[in-house]
């Protein structure tokens, strides 16, 4: 308690290196922690727009699909797998889908594509398929007067076939048995972007992508939505666990599993963030050690009497630890006021980007911060790992004085 007091009473005494040493943490805190909540908002908006925009936090597949995707690896226990799902309680929306490459032509166009067969009011729910509808409407699973069904197509496959809402479209394609689909739908709506992954791809109401493809009931995949995205590889175990026990053959994948090489790319996106995070750190700490060592050496007299009067080295050590580690919480006490109105622009409106930049495939261009636990704790405990550091050499300086050598200083 006495230690307390007095290392209460020389941060008083000496007001102008304490406001300096404050200041230089202070400035650390602040910065580090607008720096930690802008990496992990833009982190966390890119996967946002990634598992949003196609895959979804978990996905389900018969076997290895998702490294081999073949159109008769189907799912073929829907009312059981999906009620599997629906038990789950950290599932909140899930949307099945159908996948089979295809030749389109439209006059005397051809163009590769990609058939996705979806659940219109499903993949509402779990995707942004809503937001990325460029011209028309959104389809339902109903014909229209002449009897053909509608497609929506990216806008990649429109611009080569020259075609656009109500033009006809022809897949032709391989169904799940062998045989030949060939049909003809009527474009209802064009979608996505030249960048987005769909700009190659003909979407079809899920039962008519079955009945295309000669699938029956069957799926290729479940895309899930989860309740906590930053635990989707531990949920993914979870509902890996459930699916199987409907069919061993079943499995439930993280997105950063399906997509590895976004993940790797974003996860060293990120770690080269954090090695700038480290150099903030190490200058902060470095003014920090500076002004802390120039407090001693200008107290070097104080110290000699205070060794006069028979204290031990061990306890100016610890009055020059314990004055150091009340100006962090001081520190990080001013930081927090400062922090208030600064996170609270920062999350709601961010910086916008001159121009739009693509990480791993994933176009953005604003950027914004998020304000969760780590995001305060992490740089706090920075400071005060930091604090503890810088407090050693100085205080092992004040504790080698001798009281002969500090008294004849000027």
């Amino acid at each position: 308690m006495l230690s307390v007091t007095l290392a209460y009473r020389n941060i008083l005494r000496h007001r102008r290196r304490t406001f300096l040493t404050a200041l230089s943490m202070t400035g650390g805190f602040v910065l580090c922690t607008f720096s930690f909540s802008m990496l992990e908002g833009s982190w966390g908006g890119a996967v946002d727009i990634f598992t949003l925009d196609h895959t979804g936090h978990v996905q389900v597949h018969f076997g290895d699909y998702h490294r081999r995707p073949k159109v008769h690896k189907a799912i073929d226990d829907i009312e059981a797998v999906e009620d599997a799902l629906k038990a789950h309680r950290k599932v909140e929306a899930f949307a099945p889908r159908v996948f089979a490459p295809a030749l389109a032509y439209a006059g005397e166009k051809t163009a590769p594509v990609s058939v996705i067969g979806i659940n219109a009011e499903r993949e509402a729910s779990t995707s942004r398929i809503l937001q990325k509808v460029q011209e028309g409407e959104y389809f339902d699973a109903s014909p229209d007067l002449d009897g053909y069904f509608g497609a929506m197509v990216g806008v990649s496959v429109a611009r080569s076939l020259n075609i656009g809402v109500g033009d006809e479209i022809v897949l032709i394609s391989q169904g799940a048995d062998g045989s030949i689909a060939n049909d003809i739908f009527v474009v209802r709506a064009t979608i996505g972007s030249r960048t987005s992954h769909d700009r190659y791809a003909v979407y079809l109401p899920l039962s008519v992508a079955q009945s295309f493809l000669t699938m029956g009931t069957r799926v290729h995949e479940y895309a899930l939505i989860v309740s906590s995205p930053r635990n989707n590889e531990a949920i993914a175990r979870e509902i890996n666990a459930a699916v199987q026990a409907v069919n061993p053959e079943l499995t439930a994948l993280p997105w950063q599993v399906l997509e590895e090489t976004f993940y790797t790319t974003m996860k060293a996106d990120k770690q080269s963030n954090h090695f700038m995070m480290v150099i903030i750190v190490f200058l902060v700490f470095i003014g920090v050690l500076n002004t802390v060592l120039m407090s001693i050496l200008e107290r070097t007299r104080e110290f000699g009497v205070i060794r006069a009067l028979g204290s031990r080295p061990i306890q100016i050590i610890k009055l020059v630890f314990l004055e150091t580690m009340i100006m962090a919480t001081l520190s990080i006490a001013a930081g927090l006021v400062l922090l208030v109105p600064i996170l609270y622009w920062l999350v709601g409106y961010g910086f916008a980007l001159p121009e739009t930049i693509e990480v791993g495939g994933v176009e953005f261009g604003q950027m914004k911060g998020i304000v969760i636990p780590s995001v305060i704790i992490a740089p706090a405990l920075l400071i005060y790992g930091f604090a503890a550091l810088v407090s050693i050499p100085p205080g092992i300086r004040a504790a080698s004085i001798t009281p002969r050598s500090a008294l004849s200083s000027h």
